[in-house]
């Protein structure tokens, strides 16, 4: 803004500050109060930082975590679809504290029929249920699931004191587990796998009627160690169903016993090769890894068809041996096709891989495997190298879960093979999703069953990105779209439910188990607000070396909420307290408009308010010193004479200044601005966004303007502007690119459109027919 702008404004400025005040003398006197400011800091909230977790957001010197380590034994019993198994832990205690008792998580336990969990909401009687739900809610007998705990044994076989409430499992340990100390136990078990299709379990297998076969999904099949950490402990929160897992770190070596003609992959990488491969899939794999652009076929759709007959009384054993994971899981049928690729990331080479039935083509066949690589590699650009050996898709009705190293995911054609582009972009964007949770929260480890969103939502946001990518890189899978239809993540896809029922909605800061939307709760908005972050907020170079930071300072540890919005700050030197309070510990929502605009012009003579100002403080004219006064168009008093003119055309005052101290160049190289505008806007909403406005003028030209969310500090509800240009100003819209999820666009705009409802919109249509 030019020096004459800045002159000009101040001193209209100067005249409504001295209106202000002259009606704050008026008003009564009102009781004090505490800091309600939006942008105050969030100290209350943020738990104080310790040698343990810095104010920084890093890890700090005296950050500790647990180590459980597994071997295990599992067989699964094809015919009549059980699984047995065996397991030896040893947990290292790296705690600072002695421990007497250790928890373990007993997730199958949600269905045994037992389990607290179908009876813990409220349900009514609908109008109306599909028919597969009804019959399975009152005319099935309960799913007999849950453990069935063998035993549990210390190193020397001796038994040990175990008591189990609900999906937890509290074992009593004869001597205490020193801080730095080991401890080494076994359990045995089995139980009964759940169809996964009917009970809508995490893991289970399909049956399919017209071969006979199951395909099985594996996980959360093994007892498995709490966390126990510097914030609460022991995390030994039930497992309800919608709050999902917090689990240490470990070495596995897993033995999985199944059918002979089954094909299995899962987490960790294949030690017997040679024994369960066949020399033909042996040579396809050498292909596959200096295959870098298409999957090789391990195992074909006619040879998968083939085995689907087979049926063998034979048994084979898969030896798997995985690092540094948090948890396993495993898929295996004879149904399944296998396809893999080599995906390059930094120096090192990564296996895509794929199994499905034939039913998944020929959909999975094309999309599958080039969605995970181009996952791995768009996650790995914006936060580290995908550090395991390999990443794998599996294809499970219905299904979208995640495990170190492997997924599961929908996306079915129709039987005669044909299917819609729901389909497909339903299809891809779940194996981007649950790929990259390998990410968040499979290496950076949040507490899923206490902050749902730290890993929902944060990959979502991510799914997004690679999304957008995705139609970069592959123009010819979107066609005839322009962009990849991402279905969360834009910021007008989230306007429906922070608009809605505020009954119905919970802050982000919730636990799953009690929010009432967990889909837009956990993972839409909080994608959508770092989606606003990175795009309105910070700019993406700030966003994105932030966001990289917090991943590669918390990969392989347990990051807290307060860790990731710290680290944010910390790397970016952004003050985001105001933007966490208001999107993640609030449901407030995003309402910024035009209140109104005036019009203003530079005069000679002060205008009927400034008289009143200066009678109300008996000031004469010849008392003030040099003024330059600005007149409101609307304004009783209004000279038509002053509207168009240069203000040193309409005051002396100023001319005399600019003669006596410009230079003639200064004075040649001024454009005076002709037209004030005063300009306020409004906040019916209670988040504070930056302010994007675009000004258009007369002669069809725009500007923009980005007033940063700080505008709104000293008032939450209307800030005013000043606009003073050569051009006379004929529009104003506040977001003009839909950037901040406003959820009302009526008062965005000056002079206000007319916007039509949704009846009018609908009785227009009908005319039109």
């Amino acid at each position: 803004m030019s020096r004459m702008k800045h002159v000009f404004a101040s001193l209209l400025f100067l005249c409504a500050a001295v209106s202000v005040a002259q009606e704050e003398v008026k008003i009564e006197r009102e009781p004090g109060h505490l800091n309600q400011s939006k942008f105050k800091q969030l100290y209350e909230e943020f738990a104080t930082p310790n040698t343990y977790r810095s104010a920084s957001g890093a890890p700090g010197p005296d950050y500790y975590q647990q180590q459980a380590d597994y071997k295990m034994d599992i067989e699964l019993d094809d015919k009549n679809a059980k699984i047995y198994g065996s397991e030896t832990i040893t947990y290292t205690n790296n705690s600072p504290d002695d421990l007497t008792f250790l928890w373990v998580q007993l997730d199958q336990n949600v269905r045994s029929k037992t389990s607290k969990s179908p009876l813990r909401d409220d349900e009514g009687v609908p109008v109306a249920e599909p028919v597969a739900s009804f019959a399975n809610k009152y005319m099935t007998a309960p799913f007999d699931g849950g453990f069935n705990i063998e035993y549990v044994r210390d190193a020397n076989g001796k038994a040990l004191p175990y008591t189990i409430n609900q999906t937890m499992m509290r074992i009593d340990l004869p001597e205490v587990l020193k801080s730095k100390g080991q401890v080494t136990f076994s359990i045995k078990w089995w139980y009964n796998i759940p169809d996964h299709t009917v009970n809508r379990a995490r893991s289970g297998y399909e049956y399919f009627p017209k071969d006979g076969n199951k395909a099985y999904v594996i996980a959360q099949f093994f007892p498995r160690m709490a966390v126990y950490s510097d914030i609460e402990g022991w995390q030994n929160h039930q497992f309800w169903g919608s709050g999902e897992f917090a689990l240490p770190f470990g070495n596995y070596e897993v033995n999985i016993t199944v059918p002979a003609d089954h094909i299995l992959d899962g987490t960790g990488e294949l030690q017997n090769m040679k024994e369960v491969f066949s020399k033909e899939m042996i040579s396809r794999y050498e292909k596959a890894k200096k295959s870098y652009d298409k999957p090789v076929i391990i195992v074909s759709q006619a040879e998968a068809e083939e085995a689907e007959k087979g049926f063998s009384d034979k048994k084979k054993t898969w030896k798997l041996k995985a690092e540094n994971v948090r948890d396993f899981g495993f898929a295996t049928s004879r149904k399944f096709i296998y396809d893999m690729q080599a995906v390059k990331i930094g120096n090192r080479d990564v296996m895509a891989i794929s199994m499905y039935p034939k039913e998944g083509n020929p959909l999975w066949e094309e999309y599958s495997t080039k969605a995970v690589a181009h996952t791995l590699r768009s996650y790995s650009a914006h936060t580290f190298d995908y550090p395991y050996p390999k990443a794998i898709s599996v294809h499970a009705k219905n299904q979208g879960m995640e495990y170190p190293m492997i997924c599961w995911n929908y996306g079915r054609p129709n039987e005669d093979g044909t299917y819609s582009d729901r389909v497909k972009y339903g299809m891809i964007s779940v194996i981007i999703h649950e790929v990259g949770h390998n990410f968040f929260p499979m290496i950076v480890n949040s507490d899923e069953r206490q902050w749902g969103w730290m890993d929902e939502g944060l990959d979502t946001f991510m799914q997004y990105m690679a999304e957008q990518e995705f139609g970069v890189a592959y123009p010819e899978a979107i066609a005839p779209n322009s962009k990849y239809p991402s279905g969360r993540g834009e910021p007008s896809k989230i306007i429906p439910y922070m608009s809605g029922d505020q009954s119905t909605i919970a802050p982000i800061m919730s636990n799953p188990e009690n929010v009432y939307q967990l889909g837009n709760n956990a993972y839409a908005k909080p994608a959508t607000a770092l989606n606003i972050l990175r795009e309105t907020v910070m700019g993406r170079e700030l966003f994105d070396h932030a966001f990289k930071t917090y991943a590669q300072r918390w990969m392989f540890k347990h990051p807290s909420p307060e860790d990731f919005f710290r680290t944010m700050e910390d790397a970016s030197a952004v003050d985001l307290d105001w933007y966490w309070r208001s999107w993640f510990y609030t449901t407030d929502y995003v309402d910024i408009g035009v209140k109104g605009v005036k019009k203003y012009y530079v005069s000679d003579k002060p205008s009927k308010q400034m008289r009143e100002i200066m009678a109300a403080r008996n000031i004469k004219e010849e008392d003030l010193p040099p003024l330059v006064y600005l007149e409101e168009e609307e304004s009783e008093d209004a000279d038509a004479k002053l509207k168009g003119k240069a203000p040193s055309e309409n005051s002396k005052t100023l001319k005399e200044f600019m003669m006596d101290n410009m230079s003639v160049a200064e004075r040649n190289a001024i454009k005076e601005p002709k037209y004030f505008y005063e300009i306020t806007f409004n906040k019916p909403g209670g988040i504070p966004m930056p302010l994007i406005v675009e000004y258009t003028y007369a002669d069809g030209s725009k500007e923009n303007i980005t007033y940063p969310p700080e505008i709104w500090r000293k008032n939450d509800q209307e800030v005013k502007r000043v606009v003073a240009s050569g051009k006379e100003l004929i529009g104003i819209v506040v977001d003009p690119k839909a950037e901040t999820a406003d959820i009302d666009t009526t008062n965005n705009s000056w002079p206000t459109k007319e916007v039509k409802s949704d009846f009018e919109i609908f009785k227009e249509n009908i005319r039109g027919k």
